[in-house]
């Protein structure tokens, strides 16, 4: 990985877009700390540091501390992923979106449009329940002026976020929206493990639990790599044709099928879409029914801690699913491979081969899927167990693993394409 970072910016190009990446990201980290304006610091903190802390502890790790400090960037990025979910699974549903994903670049702009626009209501949604709801008591703001200016600074904040993440994208190396969650959860890591630290040495919590915390984090990082890593070789054989004067084919080569082809999307769905339960109990100013839906729709209660993790395994699993099946379509793969006269030694083309691909790619993101779920929900169950904020050790520990590998593999991939000679010797 090193190595692959170091021969990327000896090329002017790739440097470049590193060097934008980090501007990017480092922009997003100084918005952080722009504070909301007509908003009390002090009751913001004592709000936060209250009953409903463990509540939000996930979503204000992977949004570098911008909730808990209440910034314009408090919406983080979540508005838009959550808006990219509900309209992939409106691309099934309905026949126009469907055609329109089909039509190319043209189509993929006009559903981004879509996507944006989705977004920006939803945070204006998160804006409002934020600022009056869970952080009400907070509100110095007394006429509309002031009170619409709070609640454009979250909306304009994500505005803001999307379009760096779709910048970092387009320009950058990797994906914008992973890079700004990763940016958001490496920036928490020191206050989480001070955190940690002084709960040991205040005696709130065993030193043992601690220790397994590390060995935890460090077990997290081999085997995410590995699941990451790991890959099916399926062979291909090309028969032999004659282009004018010419042979091609013939050759033999192989179809590399990843475990986990989707990467750390669906945890970054799951986490959001399982968080909307104590969103919405924010909006509320009834204490019954905050209470009722932290209690039994959050990891606060024992109930709500049971239907978080069946809950959260089953969004894992589907969202793999779904994201495999996006990017690796086995009907039109097949229909490419019998085109080019390519077809898997001992099937038949055509409808035999598609099939075949499809029960190889089930076989191996079944379990891929499952160990991701695992390892999402044990950090919950260890924060249970040992009063440590396991959270970092666990479900950001994978998207941080995860975006690291998936930027590396970018970096190859445009290295290849450039035929570096330093990187091919290695």
């Amino acid at each position: 990985m090193i190595s692959t970072f170091k021969n990327a910016w000896k090329i002017p190009n790739l440097r470049k877009k590193m060097l934008f990446t980090l501007f990017m990201l480092l922009i997003y980290r100084f918005g952080s700390h722009i504070p909301v304006p007509f908003m009390n610091a002090q009751v913001i903190q004592k709000l936060f540091n209250g009953a409903n802390q463990s509540v939000f502890a996930l979503i204000d790790l992977m949004s570098g501390g911008s909730l808990s400090d209440y910034s314009i960037f408090a919406a983080n990025i979540y508005p838009y992923i959550t808006a990219s979910i509900v309209l992939q699974l409106l691309t099934i549903a309905i026949p126009s979106l469907e055609a329109l994903s089909k039509e190319g670049e043209t189509g993929r702009k006009t559903i981004a449009k879509y996507t944006r626009y989705l977004a920006i209501a939803i945070a204006l949604v998160q804006a409002l329940g934020y600022s009056f709801g869970f952080y009400g008591e907070a509100v110095m703001a007394t006429t509309l002026f002031e009170k619409a200016v709070i609640v454009l600074s979250i909306v304009g904040g994500s505005a803001f976020l999307i379009w760096i993440g779709e910048q970092i994208t387009e320009h950058g190396v990797g994906n914008g929206i992973s890079l700004i969650i990763f940016a958001g959860i490496i920036a928490r890591f020191p206050v989480d493990i001070v955190q940690s630290y002084t709960l040991v040495k205040a005696g709130r919590a065993h030193p043992i639990f601690l220790l397994i915390l590390l060995l935890i984090v460090i077990a997290i990082i081999v085997f995410v790599v590995t699941l990451n890593e790991g890959e099916r070789r399926i062979p291909v054989q090309y028969a032999k044709r004659v282009v004018g004067r010419k042979m091609y084919g013939g050759q033999s080569t192989h179809l590399p099928i990843k475990v986990l082809m989707s990467g750390v999307m669906p945890m970054i769905f799951a986490s959001s879409i399982v968080a909307i339960p104590a969103t919405f109990a924010t909006f509320s100013k009834d204490e019954g029914f905050r209470n009722f839906v932290l209690e039994y729709f959050t990891t606060q209660g024992t109930v709500g801690t049971i239907l978080y993790i069946v809950v959260t395994v089953l969004l894992i699993v589907f969202f793999t699913f779904f994201y495999t099946s996006i990017q690796f379509n086995t009907v039109e793969y097949s229909k490419q491979m019998q085109q080019n006269g390519g077809f898997i030694p001992g099937i038949r083309s055509g409808r035999p081969t598609s099939d075949y691909l499809q029960r190889t790619v089930n076989r191996l993101v079944f379990p891929g899927a499952i160990a991701l779920a695992i390892l999402a929900i044990l950090p919950v169950i260890l924060t249970k167990v040992s009063g440590l904020p396991f959270a970092f050790g666990g479900t950001s520990m994978i998207i941080v693993v995860g975006v690291i590998l998936e930027t590396t593999r970018t970096l190859e991939q445009q290295l290849l394409m450039r035929h570096y000679k330093g990187f091919l010797n290695k």
